[in-house]
């Protein structure tokens, strides 16, 4: 495991709200901390190395999953906190890189996008059948919940159903726009386009979406150290290495050894 520097971690205690005295309580200051890191995950711990919801809502670098999740204050508070960030819908939720449940400020949508977006046009031959059905009845009802959406999709179990949704929030195609935890636990579906229209029909290659994802990265983290971008984003080490180059030619980065990079001019505080 990689030791950071002292500073850099002092860094991200206040840039991830891992101190005591920056824990978020309320779903405002959620929202403010994805605006300001660019994205962050929900529900995950320190074990990731990434920021996250759950990690702010302890305000410590140490934030670990409890064994019995149900009964803990702080994962009740970061799910709910995630429920409600989600339904007021100002920023994209949803599980995108590697699967995992994530916040993306709007800014930084059409560079996701360009990454791990999907084309209509080749829709039909990257997802399932079942997912393309999934997409066909939301494009003409718009929203619907787990049971209407698979009776009408005529996907045969709820465990298809799951990872046919899965695929397509990792595409950004679809997105939960509402839970309903009353009679019966149930997402409300909704598209991705629907509630983020003009970010997702931007135009932009995947090169400059790499680009500017890790330049919030960067801007996150104080520093990089060697294969921390490309497996926090689920990339080769060959794009995390040019992608760094180009913010290092842009004089945004400076290079510090071999797969360390830095912000240009950082100082400590």
């Amino acid at each position: 495991m990689t030791t950071l520097p002292e500073e850099i971690e002092q860094f991200r205690d206040r840039k991830w709200r891992r101190e005591e005295t920056l824990k978020i309580e309320n779903p405002l200051a959620l929202e403010a901390l994805i605006e300001d890191l660019g994205f962050c995950l929900a529900l995950t711990d320190s074990r990731t190395n990434l920021p996250s919801a759950y990690i702010a809502v302890c305000g410590r670098r140490d934030a670990h999953s409890p064994v019995n999740v149900q009964k803990d204050y702080e994962m009740d508070l970061a799910w709910t906190l995630k429920d409600e960030v989600m339904m007021r819908g100002r920023v994209y939720y949803g599980k995108l890189i590697k699967g995992r449940a994530m916040f993306v400020a709007p800014r930084l949508i059409p560079f996701f996008n360009a990454v791990w977006g999907v084309r209509k046009k080749r829709e039909k031959e990257v997802f399932s059948p079942e997912a393309n059905r999934i997409l066909k009845v939301l494009r003409k009802e718009w929203e619907m919940g787990n049971a209407d959406l698979r009776r009408d999709a005529k996907i045969e179990n709820r465990a298809a159903l799951t990872k046919s949704l899965d695929q397509l929030q990792r595409a950004m195609k679809v997105v939960p726009q509402e839970v309903l935890y009353k009679p019966t636990f149930m997402y409300i579906w909704t598209l991705a386009e629907a509630r983020f229209p003009k970010e997702l029909a931007k135009n932009i290659s995947r090169e400059e979406g790499l680009k500017e994802i890790a330049r919030a990265f960067l801007q996150m983290g104080g520093m990089t150290y060697r294969g921390e971008l490309a497996k926090a984003l689920g990339i080769t080490r060959k794009e995390a290495g040019l992608v760094n180059r180009a913010l290092v030619e842009e004089g945004f980065a400076e290079r510090i050894s071999i797969g360390v990079y830095k912000l240009k001019n950082w100082q400590p505080g």
